[in-house]
C-alpha cells in the first residue's frame, strides 16, 4: 500500500474537511502513482510518526511543468492559493531548493473512499 503523506500544519484541516483533492509533487512520480490506485492519506513528519486519515483512490495522475498549471489545479492543491507563484513558494519551502515555472511536477488527484458502506444507496 502506498501513502500520500502531508504535513499537518499545512494541510491537516483542509484534508479533514474535504477541501483538498489534489497534491502537487516535484518531479515525475507517474512511475509510483497511477490512476485507479488505492493509497492511504496520512499526516505526519517525514521519517516520523504518521497518522492515517482515510483511504483514497487516485482519480488521475498528470505530469507537466509548473507553467502549465491551471487555476483549478492550484485550487485543488490548496483552496487558499490563486497563483503559480504561491505554488512555487510552497514547493521551494517543502523541497528546500529553488523551483521555477519550468520545473516538472506531478499532480495527483484523489477522492476519499468510504470503507463502511453506501449510506442508504
Amino acid at each position: 500500500m502506498f501513502a500520500l503523506n502531508f504535513y499537518n500544519e499545512l494541510y491537516g484541516d483542509a484534508l479533514r474537511k474535504g477541501r483538498k483533492s489534489a497534491t502537487i509533487r516535484l518531479g515525475d512520480k507517474s512511475g509510483k502513482y497511477q490512476s485507479g490506485q488505492l493509497v492511504w492519506v496520512t499526516l505526519g513528519q517525514r521519517f516520523g510518526r504518521r497518522y492515517k486519515l482515510f483511504t483514497a483512490i487516485l482519480d488521475m495522475v498528470e505530469v507537466k511543468p509548473i507553467r502549465d498549471l491551471t487555476p483549478r489545479d492550484i485550487q485543488r492543491e490548496n483552496p487558499e492559493f490563486r497563483t503559480k507563484e504561491e505554488v512555487i513558494t510552497l514547493l521551494s519551502r517543502v523541497y528546500d531548493r529553488p523551483i521555477s515555472e519550468d520545473s516538472l511536477i506531478t499532480i495527483i488527484y484523489f477522492s476519499p473512499v468510504d470503507e463502511y458502506g453506501l449510506d442508504g444507496i
